[in-house]
C-alpha cells in the first residue's frame, strides 16, 4: 500500500478524530492547529458554530515573550487561553488535538489548559 505524504496522513487522521469529537453549549471543543511557528487555539461551539474564546502566539503580548512554536510557548498560550475561557463562563472542553500527536507541543498546550483551570 502506498504511503501519503505526512501533511495529508495528518488530515486524515483529524478526520477520524472530528466524527467522534464535537462541541456543544456545556462542552464546546477545544481545538489546536500547529504551524511550523506558531500555534493557534479556538474553543469552538459547534452547534451554533461560533467561536467562543481564541489565541495564537501570532498575538503580541504572546510574540513578546516567546518566539516559535516551543513548549516554552504552548505553556504560556494554555495558560492564556484557560483564563480567557474561565472568563468567558467555559469550564469544561472536549479536546481536539488536529490530527497531530499527542506529543512535544501539543502535550505541554493540554497540560497547561489543564493547569489553568480547564477540565478534559
Amino acid at each position: 500500500m502506498a504511503r501519503l505524504n505526512r501533511a495529508a496522513e495528518r488530515i486524515k487522521r483529524h478526520q477520524r478524530i472530528r466524527r467522534k469529537v464535537h462541541g456543544t453549549a456545556e462542552q464546546p471543543r477545544l481545538c489546536v492547529t500547529k504551524t511550523l511557528r506558531h500555534l493557534h487555539a479556538q474553543v469552538v461551539d459547534d452547534e451554533s458554530a461560533r467561536t467562543l474564546v481564541s489565541a495564537s502566539t501570532v498575538e503580541p503580548e504572546i510574540r513578546t515573550l516567546i518566539s516559535g512554536p516551543n513548549t516554552q510557548a504552548a505553556q504560556v498560550l494554555g495558560t492564556r487561553l484557560a483564563q480567557r475561557a474561565r472568563d468567558a463562563g467555559v469550564e469544561t472542553v472536549v479536546f481536539d488535538r488536529g490530527g497531530h500527536p499527542y506529543h512535544g507541543v501539543i502535550s505541554a498546550f493540554a497540560e497547561a489548559c489543564r493547569e489553568g483551570g480547564l477540565r478534559f
